[in-house]
Order: structure tokens, then C-alpha cells, then sequence
């Protein structure tokens, strides 16, 4: 473990380093004077005036120090600037992205996030990155949206307590749709200010005794009116009209999965990366609708080389946005543990052929679900 020594011996405390020597020190890797560095960045947060403009000097070292330094530098660093107005918009994003425990000041906290930056983090960073995103005080109406689309149980709850969130009418209603598969949700919905008369009858249905009672202080419920809809829908999970019928909710996460990836590709937001991380989270059909969105597929076309015998169309498709190939064998492997072994394992390893440029591959997987192998050779 590395020790911070906390007051420098050859500055006289609360003294201001110099621009220069900072620099010099951000450039020297030892240990020693990173420590140095440090004490100079901590002096620089507590004496620089809260309307200036930062220099750029200044920014290129607190670029190299967030990217060169210890764990427990970057995470001064973190606390040190997560009310800071001044703070390099870059290095605030580069600390926002790091592990949760150096990030969580900044999400929590930091001024220069904008939606865009906590949009990225939601897409791209770990499911606790995304739980403080949603603690945020004061989240637009853009980034709540954002939440519950993505529908993770442990997000929406960590949006549910938020009071100071912007959530729409419609994200409330769509929270209250969510707490009917999530029952953690119903009692923080229970007590929000913006549950309505109308939301509340409909969460009733799905709530126990405590929590009617709480909605019947804050609303006036009909309890016999509500009665026999309460009847009818236990007796449709009882006793289904249609066994043969997908489970609604099977349907409705698919759904949900197309619109976050639709709203994400609207808003520039929608990366290769997410690919990775929806198979990483099991979330099969938000992979299938982002492969299709970015590489401009149908989702037909992608389901067809999900299933196929050869997972040799769903590695151009994979190809085709950007997927390196050197990281499509494990993700097959995920994939397949998801989707019921499919794609099988038939054919060549067509990953270890070579490097392959994304035109080729999207008319290759075009070409390969179209059936036409020779146009196939001349694709690739």
C-alpha cells in the first residue's frame, strides 16, 4: 500500500506551487513525485477562485496525473473535485469512468457532468456506476428516462427514492408498470410525491395490506371497486387462458430492450461496447436489437444467426460493427449459455482467418443469411 505524506517539508503550508513546477513533477513517473504532484493539485483546489477560467497548463496536469497515478491519488483527486466548477471537463469524465469507488464523488456530485456524460456512464460503466447516476440529485427528465428504460431492478430503486429526480409523468407510470415484476419498488412508489390518483389505484392492485393503507391515506380508493379486478388478475396468473402463450413479461422486455436501443441510437449513444456488456448482464435481446441497429440489419436477420448451425453469420455481424475479433470466441460462449447452445458449432473458425474490414464483413453476413455462398467468396 502506498503512503500520502499529506504536508510537503520544503513549502511553507497553504502556499500555492507554481504552474511550472507542477508541470515538471507531472511528467516524472516516481513515486516521490507524485506524492508531490498531489499536495500541489490539493493546494491548487483549495486557493484556485471559483469563477476562473482553468488553464491549460493547469488541465494537462491533472491529465496526467489521473491517468498515471495511484489508486488512492486518483481517489483524493475525486473527492477534491467533485464540487469544484474550474475542474477539466475531460479529467471529470476520465475520473466518472474509473472504479466505483473513485467515481462515486464525481456522479454524486460534480458540476461539470452533463446528461450526455451520465448517459455515457449508464451505457458503458458497471451496474454501481449506474445505481449513482440515479442517486444524482436533481437527474434530468432525460437521464430518468434513460434509467428506466434500461429497467434494471437495483437502478429503478435507486430512481424511485431519488425525490429530487426530474421524472416525468409518463417515467412514473412506467415505474409503477415496472414495480408490478419488481416488488422493492412498491412501497418507495407508495410514498413518492408524483405517484398520482390514477397510478395509485393501479398499484394497489399489486400491493399488500401495509401498503394499501398507506395509498388509502393519500388517495381515495375504492376498495370493492378494485376488488374484483384484484380477483381477475390473480386468476389469470392461476389460471392462464393460453399455456401455450409466451409469459407477457417475456414480450414486454423485448419491447422495452428495442426502445432503449432506439432512443440510445437517436442520441448518438449507441456503441459496440453496450453489445458486450448487455451479454455480460444476460440481457440476450438488448444484444440482438443493438447488433441490429448499428450495423443497419434487421432484427430478423440477426434472431436467424442466433439460431443458426454456424456461428459464422454471427461473427461478420459482429464484425460489421466493430466487434474485434479477438473478443468474439469468448462472447460466443456467453452467447450460447443464453440462447439455448445456439449458434452451434459447425464450420470453420472464421475469426481466425484474418482481420476483416467492417464494409466486408456487413455485405458477407448479408450475403451468408441470403444463402448465396458464391456471392459470399467475393464478399470476403
Amino acid at each position: 500500500m502506498v503512503l500520502v505524506q499529506l504536508v510537503p517539508a520544503s513549502r511553507t503550508p497553504g502556499a500555492a506551487p507554481r504552474p511550472s513546477e507542477l508541470l515538471a513533477l507531472a511528467h516524472d513517473p516516481s513515486i516521490e513525485a507524485r506524492h508531490r504532484l498531489l499536495l500541489g493539485v490539493v493546494a491548487l483546489c483549495d486557493a484556485c477562485p471559483p469563477t476562473g477560467e482553468i488553464s491549460p497548463v493547469l488541465g494537462e496536469i491533472f491529465l496526467t496525473l489521473a491517468r498515471q497515478a495511484e489508486r488512492e491519488v486518483r481517489k483524493v483527486l475525486s473527492e477534491k473535485l467533485a464540487h469544484a466548477e474550474w475542474a477539466p471537463a475531460a479529467l471529470v469524465n476520465v475520473l466518472a469512468l474509473d472504479e466505483i469507488e473513485i467515481a462515486r464523488p464525481i456522479l454524486a456530485s460534480s458540476p461539470i457532468l452533463q446528461d450526455e456524460d451520465l448517459l455515457r456512464v449508464l451505457i458503458e460503466a458497471s451496474l454501481e456506476h449506474q445505481i449513482a447516476v440515479a442517486r444524482r440529485p436533481g437527474i434530468s427528465g432525460r437521464v430518468a428516462d434513460a434509467v428506466i428504460d434500461q429497467g434494471d431492478p437495483a437502478v429503478l430503486m435507486a430512481l424511485t427514492t431519488n425525490r429530487t429526480a426530474e421524472i416525468s409523468a409518463d417515467g412514473v407510470r412506467r415505474l409503477v408498470e415496472h414495480s408490478r415484476r419488481i416488488a422493492a419498488l412498491r412501497g418507495p412508489l407508495t410514498r413518492h410525491p408524483l405517484l398520482t390518483e390514477a397510478l395509485a389505484e393501479q398499484l394497489y392492485e399489486w400491493v399488500g395490506t401495509a401498503l394499501r393503507q398507506s395509498i388509502a391515506a393519500r388517495f381515495k380508493v375504492n376498495e370493492q371497486a378494485l376488488g374484483k379486478a384484484i380477483y381477475d388478475a390473480v386468476e389469470g396468473v392461476l389460471r392462464p387462458a393460453s399455456p401455450e402463450q409466451p409469459p407477457p413479461d417475456q414480450a414486454a422486455r423485448d419491447e422495452m430492450e428495442r426502445r432503449l436501443v432506439d432512443k440510445l441510437q437517436s442520441a448518438g449513444q449507441l456503441r459496440p461496447g453496450l453489445l458486450i456488456r448487455a451479454i455480460r448482464e444476460k440481457r440476450l435481446g438488448l444484444f440482438a436489437h443493438g447488433l441490429a441497429a448499428l450495423g443497419g440489419f434487421s432484427i430478423g436477420q440477426i434472431r436467424v444467426a442466433l439460431d443458426a448451425a454456424t456461428p459464422e453469420a454471427l461473427y461478420y455481424a459482429c464484425a460489421a460493427v466493430g466487434i474485434d475479433r479477438a473478443v468474439f470466441p469468448t462472447l460466443l460462449v456467453e452467447l450460447r449459455k443464453l440462447n439455448a447452445s445456439l449458434p452451434g458449432d459447425r464450420g470453420e473458425a472464421v475469426w481466425l482467418r484474418g482481420a476483416l474490414s467492417q464494409g466486408s464483413a456487413a455485405r458477407a453476413f448479408k450475403v451468408l443469411i441470403g444463402g448465396d455462398h458464391r456471392e459470399l467468396q467475393a464478399a470476403v
